[in-house]
């Protein structure tokens, strides 16, 4: 959430800033700046109506005590009448805060300097490319139709069982997961991340302080009974930890890492790029989390896209790096880096990470702070990545490591499966 002060500052400066990403904040803070003038005219007179019923409790006693009891009477009808009036402007003042709280919930985060201009992915920056492509046999098969050939992953039980986005790994495919899961924990922790297991489900406060509520509410399976959320990332319960906390500031940096089971609604996704393991409704992914100075942010930001990349090219797939354009970024992200694997039987490109600097924005709505050196609290600054998502990485490694025998496993990754050929 952007504060009262990065909007109020530089109003033009705001909504130019805003505009990079799509939005027309120009209307949204003028609405905010008549709400926190409304706001602090409210407060004003609150705190006048206050300080005289106050004065007129304290005369009550005096009036009395020199037996001017009509006159002391007289004076509690003041007293009542103010109070009448304190609780009116107070009923106000909460009134117009949490309309004022509305719009500024309502406006994404500015997007940093160096993000490209641009509305769709289209626009977005290859920073870099990695062309490790492999030859592959001559009837080359997409993971679904390899899936079904191997017995490692069935769709159709999923269906069965729950419905499509949702399914079933077998044998080997099973164990390729539990592999990849505990190889990207093994890459993080020995990155200085410290592992953790979060619940996968949330509530209201949490969602809300990492930015999924309200903006993705649509796209989260709620369980409304409760009011619990199902997780759509580990980022979620994990940033959260942190909510309501100051740490001080030698504590800075914090880096954790989470594997959890994600579901995402995916409302409105049709068509071939969402066929198999291309898009789900629930699927693991490995995070790392980190909590850093402001001043340190983007130095945190770039070694956390190296460790990234580490990861992804110890699996041998050919990969890319994009910066995204303003258009192209999450409603909570400053800066974003996406990392793409390519898809040889598909001839694609499939997102595999997105790792962001939030800046305070997280850290504002979680009221996550620090003590400086003068002891005084100052917002931290967040940051994410997934290190990495696997469906599209199996996706990759079956189609990309296919021959003639069967599918060969990545050397990293044989000590985790104990295999070394899917035949």
């Amino acid at each position: 959430m952007l504060t009262l002060k990065q909007l109020r500052d530089n109003r033009d400066d705001a909504v130019r800033r805003l505009e990079k990403k799509g939005v027309d904040a120009a209307p949204i803070i003028d609405r905010i700046e008549e709400l926190d003038d409304r706001r602090k005219a409210l407060q004003a007179e609150l705190d006048a109506c206050l300080a005289e019923q106050n004065q007129a409790a304290k005369q009550i006693g005096a009036l009395m005590g020199k037996g001017l009891k009509d006159e002391a009477e007289a004076k509690k009808q003041e007293v009542a009448t103010l109070k009448s009036r304190s609780n009116e402007l107070k009923e106000e003042s909460d009134r117009v805060a949490v309309e004022l709280q509305n719009e500024i919930v309502k406006l994404p985060n500015f997007p940093a300097e160096i993000v490209p201009e641009g509305r769709t992915a289209e626009d977005n920056v290859v920073v870099k490319l990695v062309e490790n492509y492999t030859e592959l046999p001559g009837e080359a098969l997409p993971h679904w139709e390899l899936a079904k050939k191997y017995d490692i992953i069935d769709f159709d039980l999923g269906v069965k069982l729950t419905g499509a986005g949702f399914p079933v790994y077998k044998g080997k495919g099973a164990r390729l997961q539990r592999a990849l899961i505990n190889y990207f924990l093994d890459c993080n922790t020995k990155a200085g991340y410290q592992e953790v297991e979060p619940p996968i489900m949330v509530n209201e406060a949490s969602g809300f302080g990492t930015g999924q509520l309200p903006d993705k509410e649509g796209q989260m399976y709620h369980v409304t009974a409760d009011g619990y959320y199902l997780v759509p990332t580990a980022e979620v319960p994990v940033t959260n930890i942190f909510r309501d906390v100051i740490l001080e500031q030698s504590e800075l940096p914090v880096k954790m890492t989470a594997y959890t089971p994600c579901f995402r609604r995916e409302a409105g996704s049709y068509g071939k790029d969402v066929r198999g393991l291309n898009r789900l409704h629930q699927f693991d992914k490995v995070e790392i989390v980190q909590v850093s100075h402001p001043d340190k942010s983007y130095e945190a930001l770039d070694k956390m896209v190296a460790h990234v990349e580490s990861i992804v090219a110890s699996l041998g797939l050919p990969y890319r790096i994009l910066r995204l354009c303003g258009g192209d970024m999450s409603f909570t992200s400053a800066l974003t880096y996406d990392f793409e694997v390519y898809s040889e039987a598909q001839k694609r490109w499939l997102e595999v990470s997105s790792v962001s600097n939030f800046e305070s924005f997280q850290a504002n709505r979680l009221k996550l702070r620090y003590r400086d050196d003068n002891r005084k609290t100052q917002l931290c600054h967040t940051l994410n990545g997934s290190s990495l998502a696997l469906p599209r990485i199996v996706a990759a490694l079956l189609e990309n490591n296919q021959t003639e025998e069967g599918i060969r496993i990545p050397e990293a990754l044989i000590p985790y499966t104990g295999f070394d050929f899917i035949k």
